[in-house]
């Protein structure tokens, strides 16, 4: 399994987009050829490193996705302070650049 600590946050996003894709496809797949065993077992074993890579990057730079959202350690709905993804550099405060947020 990839050491997905060494990791930069686009590194980590792209790996993500891609494990992503592979469940999605072998999905379709699955569709076709439910009773395959070598797909059910890739799609089992893409599942996981997806979810360890969402788990990793929640951790690292906030959640993604609902499933990797922690709403109990906080009174305050986290995600309106963290960037996102597609927010380069500048404020840290999780206001878009220029201040131009619509959060």
């Amino acid at each position: 399994m990839m050491n997905l600590c060494n990791l930069s946050q686009y590194q980590l996003l792209d790996y993500i987009n891609k494990v992503s894709f592979a469940v999605d496809d072998i999905l379709l797949f699955l569709d076709s050829h439910p009773d395959c065993p070598e797909a059910l077992a890739y799609f089992h074993e893409h599942s996981k490193l997806r979810k360890a890579a969402l788990k990793e990057y929640a951790r690292r730079f906030g959640p993604l996705t609902i499933d990797t959202a922690n709403d109990t350690s906080s009174s305050s709905w986290e995600w309106i302070y963290q960037k996102w993804p597609w927010e380069g550099g500048g404020c840290s405060c999780g206001t878009m650049k220029n201040d131009c947020s619509i959060r």
